[in-house]
Order: structure tokens, then C-alpha cells, then sequence
């Protein structure tokens, strides 16, 4: 069955969601080996599922452990996890980085705005200095898009992006700042702005720099710091091609192509409704070369109209490198 890609970023609507899901499912229990064996270990029949509500999810953690593709097709690039010293790395082998490239391009253009006309500052050290990350690839191809020559990547050189801050802020100049979390609370120790109109984005994590704080209180301190009234945040990771965007209060929202889903924590294969908490289950359409139903292991709650908030881990659970704040 040959799936037709372009449909994934034309979707406008549930119904056409849920057919193009269905389509891909089919697709990936049939040419996914690993997904395939953990679909007949369910002793679930593929062949019989015609609802998307119905379709198992994939616990992310085989990421880790398998090659996780649905076609025969070489991978262009592997992303790879983060991770402590001795922590097993997820791997994504990606066979086609022309998905990854749309969706990220289209996801940004949609929640942002063109990035042309954006400067973009990427404060993300931990990122930088390993290999693998889709993040990097991401901003790397946002930098070379972006128009504007003060665009760029920041290490540890805090001062210069203080001056370049205050200097874009002078000019009236859009601009979005992406960091690591570790690395904005750094930058905030030494600098404190008042930039109300810039847009500042954590990816989350701590690094194992400082000790984890619960959002409300991260995002506070950083909207003093900055001189912003809302902080935005991405969700994203290594086993995915697609990201979801919160512009604010911690409240995300997928692009057309994703989908959230919770499931029960005590009996996974059991969805819930809004408004309970549960495990976040992904179903990615851009993932079509892989396996586009993954279940995380992070703990979310359902908002209506298909938003989400991302409340903390599974106990146990490694530490994710894009992972979100424990609450």
C-alpha cells in the first residue's frame, strides 16, 4: 500500500484524520516488523481494526531497542537521543528527511508566523555539543531560512546575546529565542530584561544542571527575567517528526498532522476522555515511515478542542532530553 504523503500536511479535518490514520496503520502493521510482532502479542487482528480509537500504540521505549521503519528504504539520517552516561539512546531512523522538513517548516509557519521575517536566537548548549538531535537539525534549517543577520546559535556567551537582545529590542524586531531551559535560568542570573514584545521558547529539561522546578514556577521566573508576559514551549522528541506548540500557561496544541491521545495509566490499552489525567499516547502522521502510534511516557491532560498539558513522567521513566517539567 503506497501512502501519499502530501495528504498528511493538506488535512483540514477530523474526518480526513482519521482516513488518513487508518490508511497508515494499515500500512505500518503490515511493513513494521516490530510493530507488527507487538500488534500480534496483543493477540489483536490489524486486518479487523476500522477505527482509529481501536489502534495499539507502540511503547516508546522500542525506540531504544529496535529499527523502527516501515518501508525498505535506506535511513537518511538517525536522530538520536540525550541521555546520562550509560542510559540506552532512543534512535529514529529517518528514510525520508523531506517529511521531517515540512512538518517542522509548516508546524513553525503556522505558529509563528514566516520565519524570514523572524530573528531567531537558538540559546541550546547541551544540544550543540552532541551529536543526533533533531532539535539542531530543526533550528539549523530555520537559521539558514531566516533573513535576518543577527539569526544565530549562542553557547555560553551571554554577554553577546544580552547586547544583541537589547539591540533587536531597539530596533523593533520580531524575534523568538529558543533555549534549554538550564541555559535560559543561566543567562537570567547575570541579565534581566524587559522585551515584552520577544518571544521566548524552553524546550525543557534541566540536563542534570539544576534541580527540576515545576512550571508554574519556571515559567514565572522567566517571565520576570525576560520581561515577557507568557512563556511558550515546545513538545517534542526523538522518536517524533512532528512538535506541538504552547504560546503560553503550558497549554500545547498539535498542527494538523498530530494528535493526542491519553490512555489509562493502569490499563494502557483503555483511552480516556478530557479533563482526566492519563499517559500521552501520540498518533504523528509525519512518522508514516516509521511507526506514527507511539505511546510516551509522559502524564498529560486533555482540554477541549483537542489541546493538552503535559503534567510530568511515569515513575521510573528515563529522563527524556526535550522532556517537559514534573508538576
Amino acid at each position: 500500500m503506497k501512502i501519499s504523503i502530501p495528504s498528511i500536511f493538506s488535512i483540514r479535518n477530523e474526518e480526513q484524520f482519521n482516513e488518513t490514520a487508518l490508511a497508515i496503520f494499515k500500512h505500518q502493521a503490515a511493513n513494521c516488523e516490530p510493530y507488527q510482532q507487538f500488534i500480534n502479542h496483543l493477540n489483536i487482528d490489524s486486518a479487523g481494526i476500522n477505527e482509529v480509537d481501536k489502534i495499539p500504540y507502540l511503547p516508546i521505549s522500542f525506540f531504544k531497542t529496535h529499527r523502527i521503519v516501515s518501508n525498505t528504504d535506506t535511513e537518511e539520517i538517525i536522530f538520536s537521543s540525550s541521555g546520562t552516561t550509560g542510559m540506552v539512546q532512543s534512535r529514529h531512523f529517518v528514510t525520508d528527511l523531506k517529511v521531517y522538513d515540512d512538518s517542522f517548516n509548516l508546524a513553525f509557519e503556522h505558529f509563528y508566523g514566516k520565519i524570514e521575517d523572524t530573528c531567531l536566537l537558538a540559546l541550546l548548549p547541551s544540544y550543540l555539543e552532541r551529536d543526533g538531535s533533531s532539535l539542531i537539525y530543526m533550528v539549523d534549517a530555520l537559521l539558514k531560512q531566516s533573513k535576518h543577520p543577527d539569526s544565530g546559535y549562542f553557547l555560553h556567551n551571554h554577554e553577546e546575546l544580552y547586547h544583541k537582545l537589547m539591540a533587536l529590542k531597539k530596533a523593533g524586531q520580531k524575534t523568538i529565542l529558543i533555549g534549554v531551559t538550564y541555559a535560559l535560568l543561566d543567562f537570567l542570573e547575570k541579565h534581566q530584561l524587559n522585551f515584552p514584545e520577544l518571544i521566548v521558547m524552553e524546550t525543557g529539561g534541566m540536563k542534570g544542571k539544576r534541580k527540576e522546578m515545576v512550571r508554574e514556577e519556571l515559567h514565572q521566573v522567566l517571565k520576570s527575567g525576560f520581561g515577557v508576559d507568557a512563556i511558550h514551549s515546545e513538545y517534542g522528541m526523538t522518536e517524533l517528526l512532528s512538535q506541538a506548540y504552547s504560546l503560553g500557561e503550558g497549554v500545547f496544541d498539535c498542527p494538523n498532522w498530530m494528535k493526542i491521545v491519553l490512555r489509562d495509566t493502569n490499563d494502557p490499552l483503555t483511552l480516556l476522555n478530557s479533563h482526566q489525567t492519563g499517559g500521552i499516547n501520540v498518533i504523528d502522521l509525519a512518522n508514516i515511515n516509521s511507526c506514527s502510534f507511539i505511546a510516551t511516557q509522559d502524564l498529560g491532560r486533555l482540554l477541549p478542542g483537542g489541546s493538552f498539558e503535559v503534567l510530568g513522567r511515569f515513575d521510573n521513566a528515563d529522563i527524556r532530553g526535550c522532556n517537559l517539567l514534573v508538576q
